[in-house]
């Protein structure tokens, strides 16, 4: 789930620490389209709303359902838990997505990665800056722009794009 949540999503590991029952699910135990972060769970202490794909909302519907019915009964509860059930802190949520990453062969990716390919998906399937940047939360449009990695292979595509 976590991976989910950084990758398709673009949360930032505080985020994904601070993310409730309640914040994802209607009172009739539906998953929200959209999920409004509070000031407090969030970098820079802004309120934002977060968008969930349809697939992303299946996910989290079948996480729920499959791993935690207890959440359920608790929706001031955080999504994820600890191994020994308790609230999910930043760092672990760091070290576990790092731990993840590695276990697949990659070895140098972070717990900001996933926001990192998030964003870079954005800007190759066309999405605008502005649009990344709102899904991104940044308050900066400079912030966003450094997201969108640039090799040899998108160049080309571009170019291919203004064919005469």
């Amino acid at each position: 789930m976590m991976v989910v949540l950084s990758y398709r999503v673009g949360l930032r590991a505080c985020e994904i620490a601070a993310i409730t029952v309640g914040d994802v699910l209607h009172s009739e135990n539906n998953v929200r389209e959209t999920v409004i972060f509070a000031a407090h769970q969030t970098k820079g202490s802004k309120s934002h709303s977060l968008y969930l794909s349809d697939s992303v909302r299946k996910e989290i519907a079948k996480y729920i359902k499959a791993a935690h019915r207890e959440l359920l009964l608790s929706r001031k509860s955080t999504l994820l838990r600890s191994q020994k059930g308790g609230k999910m802190v930043n760092h672990t949520v760091q070290m576990v997505l790092k731990g993840l990453y590695k276990k697949i062969g990659l070895d140098t990716c972070s717990s900001h990665s996933g926001r990192r390919a998030f964003i870079t998906n954005l800007s190759e399937k066309g999405v605008s800056t502005r649009v990344s940047q709102e899904l991104a939360r940044h308050s900066s449009l400079a912030v966003t722009q450094q997201y969108g990695d640039v090799s040899v292979d998108k160049l080309r595509n571009a170019v291919n794009l203004v064919s005469v």
